[in-house]
């Protein structure tokens, strides 16, 4: 109560002092407010890693990394979200702070039912498992083709929103959700904005939730690796905005560890099965149990090699659109057969052919 009473003050201090003026947050502003988040929860791992032991700590550590890199992901909606609706600079950081609240609420309703579930059904496990390999194969999928399924799926929410309520256009009204306009009451963008991202919110919990119970079972430490997750995604937002077009194998990245924790949750399921149409409902002695240090060794070195890899190609791709410019300039300066100071006083004139 006390840790998550104070993560409470923290948020309304977030919502009620910094957020009340609508602006572009500083690099130093958000630099800071990140270094703060990330910071507390570097704290608060290791005050679990010393006073619940090595087991607790490294299940906190597995799944605030795990939770922190799904939010990372969730900026590429988040993105596309503010490009579609056209939000204002100066408005997205209340957009994005009234998300995240109700991103930490609706988290916080799936975790109480998810460890109410688990601890009633064992069998729960395999649902997860299966889940999470589905969704790291069709996340997979996604990223090595070329499927704009999710931004064409947030345009159809936003288009229906449209359609059945009363909207205005205009972001002349700011933080207000609805308005009165020509004697009729609308709704503002700002409502569309909000609601776009908590539907946004909800598909996500669905996937890190399971994720995170695959580290650990504990309702507290999974509840404090997704708030200190959520906490400063605004300001990384607006911080690394830029650097999240070059991480382009974080997807597949992703797809990786989400598909390792759910085998993590099938060989757990299985270490315990009680389903009796299954192996007559007695465990499978020879499934593994995957350790938690063997799970963050995991973790942090998909991400690693995920990150370090996006910024190679990243790098590579720059240097090459760079070369292919400075080649289409040199043509558009000389012309596609070059100039005449380019041919030797006694040539003659040039064919096309390549012929004299």
């Amino acid at each position: 109560m006390i840790f998550v009473g104070a993560m409470i003050v923290v948020l309304l201090f977030d919502v009620i002092v910094l957020g009340r003026r609508p602006h572009v947050p500083s690099n130093r502003e958000t630099g800071t407010a990140l270094g703060l988040y990330v910071g507390l929860a570097i704290a608060f791992g290791i005050y679990v890693w010393v006073v619940g032991g090595h087991q607790l700590g490294g299940e906190f550590f597995a799944g605030w990394l795990t939770e922190y890199s799904l939010s990372v992901d969730n900026l590429f909606i988040f993105i596309i979200i503010m490009a579609n609706l056209k939000v204002p600079r100066m408005y997205q950081q209340y957009a994005l702070l009234i998300g995240i609240v109700i991103a930490l609420i609706l988290r916080a309703i799936f975790i109480m039912l998810g460890a109410q579930a688990i601890e009633a059904w064992s069998w729960v496990f395999y649902i997860f498992g299966a889940f999470l390999i589905y969704t790291a194969i069709k996340l997979a999928m996604e990223n090595l083709g070329s499927d704009s399924e999710e931004d064409e799926g947030e345009s159809k929410l936003i288009t229906f929103a449209r359609r059945v309520l009363p909207f205005t256009d205009s972001w002349d009204h700011g933080k207000k959700l609805s308005v009165m306009e020509n004697g009729k009451r609308v709704l503002t963008p700002m409502l569309l904005v909000i609601l776009a991202l908590g539907m946004t919110d909800l598909l996500f919990a669905l996937d890190s939730i399971p994720a995170i119970f695959g580290l650990t079972q504990d309702p507290f430490l999974v509840l404090m690796a997704n708030i200190f997750a959520l906490m400063g995604l605004r300001q990384l937002y607006f911080l690394i905005g830029n650097l999240l077009q070059r991480l382009v194998y974080l997807g597949i990245g992703l797809a990786v560890l989400l598909a390792f924790i759910g085998l993590k949750l099938v060989f757990h399921a299985m270490h315990v099965n009680e389903l009796s149409f299954i192996n007559n409902g007695e465990p499978f002695l020879w499934a593994p149990e995957i350790p938690i240090w063997l799970s963050l060794t995991m973790i942090v070195g998909i991400l690693g090699i995920t990150t370090v890899a996006s910024l190679i190609k990243s790098g590579r791709d720059a240097r090459r659109a760079e070369r292919d410019q400075l080649e289409l300039d040199e043509v558009s300066a000389r012309g596609f057969y070059g100039t005449d100071d380019d041919a030797s006083p006694g040539d003659g004139p040039r064919d096309p052919s390549g012929r004299a």
